[in-house]
């Protein structure tokens, strides 16, 4: 028996390859699925079953493009309704894999076709279970995401996930291990743990949505207390999912390497999204365009400030990463890339093309501005961080909602953006630097860096009279 959990970061999405007798199942593949038709065929193995837990709203799936690839059929839970060809499985239906069997467990609650697949060993031992966005660790699916689809409001499908959960879940054995679609980053749930394989005794003992005392109301109350609006473009992925994509590999090949003058041309038809590093957006990048760093949580990132899915994009990148830019944007369904600046950032500059800047700061200079009287500081990180810890006066504007927000920021007096770290600061400047404000300033390490500092700090703990350092 072979299982292994193929995560991605940037979506904090776990895809499953399972491999028995030279039989291979695929669970929740990603788009670009040649990784796992590669894999299968290294091991002299066959791709036998596609196994989709839901109709995601996160990502793209991978199903029709495996299938198509590999003859696999799609294999989806009990209500599910894709207008492709797939095998929808009752409630209980078994899948041989070599050695092992699959068993569909009906868990509807987060969608109404959510199914999660019990894995039993070649004796017939429960083994784990593949929970989809049923269970996570330490959280279970949001159950606000189905709501239109299933003609139920938030609360009824609360309900139903207490039932799957407390009838198909928490009656199999503690050793049981817990292969989740996600963990600690996905907008799917608000508590996932940063682990992404644990044993179901564990989630006994520690999920507070699993407590065996735990009433129906009270589950209801809890999973549905403090839920953020779903990113924007969960609704798309769905009907992608649901009703079938692009290949991702046309996708690719349609882009094109633009020259300068092309990509000053297609400028005026396009979202120019800028993916380098944010030192090196802040130094030099092209007027209008918007920053969202590839190597931090790009495609999210993307997902909750691009607002319109179809929007046309044309990017700059890091040398060498074009296409892997390309893919990541597919993976949550913005497939509307024209192309790329041939050579980079560079090309545009050696063409004596004009360019703009965002002037950073280190916290040490904050300190010394805050301490000499300014008082225009914005911090963008999510409400939960701003709470838990913030400098004394300065007010929360998150960027998840800076789209909504824009009017809340100083349009003249210069004005210094902070986050954790310096990537989401980044981002809110660029954005409102594209829309016109050209007095944001960068602080350079965000709150990591100011904590270093001796400016007042108001934690969760303090009061909002007390501070510290």
């Amino acid at each position: 028996m072979k299982i292994e959990q193929i995560y991605t970061g940037c979506l904090a999405q776990g895809a499953y390859y399972i491999e028995s007798e030279g039989e291979v199942a695929i669970i929740d593949p990603l788009r670009e699925v040649q990784q796992y038709i590669d894999k299968a065929k290294t091991n002299n193995a066959t791709i036998k079953y596609i196994f989709e837990t839901h109709f995601h709203a996160d990502f793209v799936s991978g199903h029709l493009t495996l299938a198509e690839k590999t003859g696999a059929p799609i294999v989806y839970g009990p209500t599910a309704q894709p207008t492709f060809k797939a095998h929808i499985a009752k409630d209980g239906e078994e899948f041989k894999i070599g050695k092992l069997t699959l068993v569909t467990l009906h868990t509807p609650g987060h969608t109404m076709e959510s199914t999660t697949y019990l894995l039993r060993d070649e004796n017939g031992k429960d083994h784990a279970i593949f929970s989809g966005d049923t269970l996570f660790l330490g959280d279970v699916g949001r159950p606000d995401l189905a709501q239109k689809a299933a003609h139920l409001t938030q609360e009824e499908l609360a309900a139903t996930l207490y039932n799957s959960l407390r009838t198909k879940i928490m009656p199999l054995a503690d050793d049981v291990i817990v292969y989740p679609a996600h963990g600690a980053g996905s907008a799917c749930g608000k508590n996932l743990s940063k682990e992404t394989v644990g044993t179901l005794g564990e989630q006994k003992r520690t999920n507070y949505a699993l407590r065996a005392d735990m009433t129906v109301e009270e589950f209801v109350k809890e999973v549905t207390d403090g839920l953020l609006p779903p990113p924007i473009y969960f609704p798309e992925n769905v009907r992608l999912n649901k009703e079938g994509y692009q290949n991702i590999e046309t996708i690719i090949e349609n882009n094109k390497a633009f020259s300068p003058a092309e990509f000053k041309q297609t400028a005026d038809e396009a979202l120019i999204l800028d993916v380098r590093d944010a030192d090196s957006f802040g130094k030099a990048h092209i007027p209008g365009s918007i920053f969202i760093g590839i190597d931090g949580g790009f495609a999210p990132w993307v997902g909750a400030l691009i607002t319109d899915i179809k929007q046309p994009l044309i990017l700059v990148t890091p040398e060498g990463r074009e296409e892997e830019t390309i893919t990541r944007l597919s993976r949550v369904g913005y497939d509307n890339t024209l192309g790329y600046l041939k050579g980079g950032i560079q090309s545009w500059i050696n063409a004596g093309l004009e360019t703009d800047t965002i002037q950073r700061i280190t916290a040490t200079e904050l300190e010394m501005l805050i301490n000499n009287g300014e008082k225009s500081v914005i911090d963008v990180r999510k409400p939960g961080e701003y709470n838990s810890a913030h400098i004394e006066n300065v007010p929360n504007i998150p960027l998840d909602y800076i789209n909504d927000h824009v009017q809340d920021f100083p349009s003249q007096e210069t004005t210094y953006l902070h986050c954790a770290g310096g990537y989401r600061s980044m981002i809110a400047a660029s954005i409102l630097k594209a829309r016109g404000f050209h007095n944001m300033i960068d602080v350079i390490g965000g709150f990591g860096k100011i904590k270093e500092t001796n400016l007042p700090i108001v934690t969760q703990e303090c009061a909002s009279s007390c501070s510290t350092k």
